[in-house]
């Protein structure tokens, strides 16, 4: 059957390969991790086998699926263009710069931010062997975007990530400074950007910000709310912090974030999402 689409489920080369219809229903989808092709008709395994034939990598078993959770029932039925799994760090800002408005220091600008989101989210993809899963350019309307949003054993963090530019950055409870450029509201935007992160997930998610190459980092005491995150010490800091969600619970909010819809909002036709309960972390005896 001519006609078959392979897709990503997340970023190239992670995750799973799903083989639509033309009309966007998925047919098959092949786990990278495990090596197996789960069809769902039968009646196209010979053109889902043809369709993923570059993909494969060595010996793989097909067969049906295992009997879907209600994750992977929503994943299924998500329309490929509302899917936000496959966006890559700092995809907006690479098309303002394919764009060619600004002058020559706003692009300057432009770069530097792109660069620190690149290589900050290429770190937070990497802690998805250890059960993290990551999004990045989450739409708030009013607000945005969160650069990232993380999520995993320690919890939901939405992340905002600043250029350091070799300078040193001084965090206040309102206010972010890099050198002896002016000030920018970077604290203020990430608590909002996390309580409509909060409302949209109906589970808590906690503000961050990622400072990238800066000479020293500086955080005001008073600053208690807001995670801190450099990249050399980011994944030894979410790996330390006490875990709160369960695998199921991850890949429950991670299909509910990576839906584009999620973010919109509300309607009086759309209900809202259910409250998430975190599990509490044990205390140690």
């Amino acid at each position: 059957m001519r006609g078959l689409k392979v897709l990503p489920s997340g970023r190239p080369g992670r995750g799973r390969l799903y083989v639509n219809l033309p009309d966007g229903q998925a047919v098959a989808w092949y786990d990278r991790q495990t090596n197996r092709i789960s069809v769902l008709a039968d009646q196209h395994r010979d053109a889902v086998l043809a369709a993923l034939r570059p993909y494969l990598a060595g010996p793989y078993t097909v067969g049906p699926p295992p009997v879907p959770t209600p994750a992977d029932l929503r994943r299924l039925a998500l329309p490929p263009d509302e899917d936000l799994a496959p966006n890559r760090p700092g995809e907006d800002l690479l098309g303002e710069l394919e764009l060619g408005s600004g002058g020559t220091r706003a692009r300057h600008r432009l770069r530097q931010d792109l660069t620190a989101q690149q290589r900050m989210g290429d770190l937070l993809d990497s802690l998805e062997p250890d059960g993290w899963r990551v999004l990045h350019g989450i739409p708030l309307p009013g607000l945005g975007r969160i650069d990232h949003l993380v999520m995993g054993p320690a919890g939901i963090f939405g992340v905002r990530t600043v250029p350091g530019r070799r300078q040193r950055a001084a965090v206040g409870d309102l206010l972010l400074a890099v050198g002896r450029a002016e000030p920018r509201p970077d604290p203020r935007w990430i608590r909002r950007a996390a309580a409509a992160a909060t409302r949209a997930l109906a589970a808590p998610v906690l503000p961050a910000l990622a400072v990238v190459d800066a000479s020293r980092v500086e955080v005001a005491p008073t600053v208690r709310d807001i995670r801190i995150l450099e990249p050399a010490t980011a994944a030894a800091h979410l790996a330390a912090a006490p875990a709160t969600l369960k695998p199921p619970d991850v890949e429950a909010l991670f299909t509910q974030a990576r839906d584009a819809r999620t973010w919109l909002p509300p309607l009086p036709h759309r209900p809202r999402a259910r409250a998430f309960t975190a599990r509490k972390p044990r205390s140690g005896r």
